[in-house]
């Protein structure tokens, strides 16, 4: 089984992984670590703000790595915001039926209620070096993005609106693991 988690930036993403593992004992490939180890090796000129090129450079690379983990009968967790919108057109339904897919996205008057929250909460999985970027704008923007982009693509969103804990909790015992 590969679960697929993905959304905006600060949603969670990582935190609902990290207890995907704690709980299934699942191992997780953070993407942007992925991400990272290209940039850093210069084996690509993209950089962390070329968002969109990243999602075309790095998708290809992901989508095989989920096909091999389900070739191989083994449990992934995958997450990052490098899923392009359409992803299921790359997957024939054989693998299809071994992914999860879950996309994390906050609605604005979460964002306007939490952000301070959502800002002391942002290197609690992983350091996040530099996040003067990150303002209640950006983050609207980037969750909009996500919910216009997935929901048009016909994919279940999960909005942040109101508890969050209760939100990675519903999402935890929910999953269904066969």
């Amino acid at each position: 089984m590969v679960i697929l988690i993905t959304g905006a930036s600060h949603t969670g993403k990582t935190l609902l992984a990290q207890r995907m593992l704690e709980k299934y004992k699942y191992p997780y490939l953070s993407v942007d670590h992925l991400k990272m180890g290209l940039i850093r090796s210069g084996n690509t000129s993209l950089t962390p703000e070329d968002d969109d090129k990243l999602t075309e450079y790095l998708w290809p690379i992901v989508r095989e790595m989920i096909k091999t983990a389900i070739e191989n009968d083994q449990n992934l967790v995958v997450e990052g915001c490098y899923v392009p919108f359409d992803w299921r057109k790359d997957l024939d339904d054989e693998y299809l039926r071994s992914i999860r897919f879950i996309c994390l996205a906050m609605t604005d008057s979460y964002i306007d209620a939490h952000f301070g929250e959502i800002k002391d909460h942002a290197s609690d999985i992983e350091s996040r070096l530099d996040d003067s970027d990150c303002t209640a704008g950006t983050v609207k923007a980037d969750n909009q993005k996500f919910i216009q982009g997935f929901e048009g693509s016909g994919e279940k969103v999960t909005l942040i609106d109101g508890d969050y804990e209760q939100v990675i909790d519903i999402v935890l015992n929910e999953l269904d693991l066969s």
